[in-house]
């Protein structure tokens, strides 16, 4: 089994930065991807961002290119998401996730093991 616990969230204003870490224990998978998703109230949960643990490579989602940066720390088993120039639009909750195998994962199906989320609010 994984356990996934994130921390970072919180209120921002509108072009502010927030860093949310995940910090994973139990089982690890030499071959896994771990990455973020969202949910907004109302709305289905939505593929953010993705990092392979062995490689490094990234994959982000289109609305979040350019703002948001994925990196992770092996060593202390833990992903992290920087997140820039927030936009009331990215207010959710997000919620780490860990997928076996070598691919991303960008659907929710594809998901392992979830985190309990951590709730970012953007204010305009």
């Amino acid at each position: 089994q994984v356990q996934l616990v994130e921390s970072g969230g919180g209120l921002v204003q509108a072009g502010g930065s927030l860093r949310l870490l995940c910090a994973a224990s139990g089982r690890t998978f030499s071959r896994s991807a771990m990455g973020w998703f969202r949910q907004a109230a109302g709305k289905e949960r939505e593929f953010v961002a993705a990092i392979i643990r062995s490689r490094g490579s990234t994959n982000y989602a289109d609305s979040v290119k350019g703002r948001f940066t994925i990196s992770r720390d092996n060593a202390k088993n833990t992903v992290i998401l920087q997140m820039n120039s927030l936009k009331p639009e990215d207010t959710a909750v997000y919620y780490c996730a860990v997928r076996r195998g070598s691919s991303y994962g960008t659907n929710i199906n594809e998901v392992d093991y979830w985190g309990q989320g951590t709730q970012v609010t953007v204010s305009s």
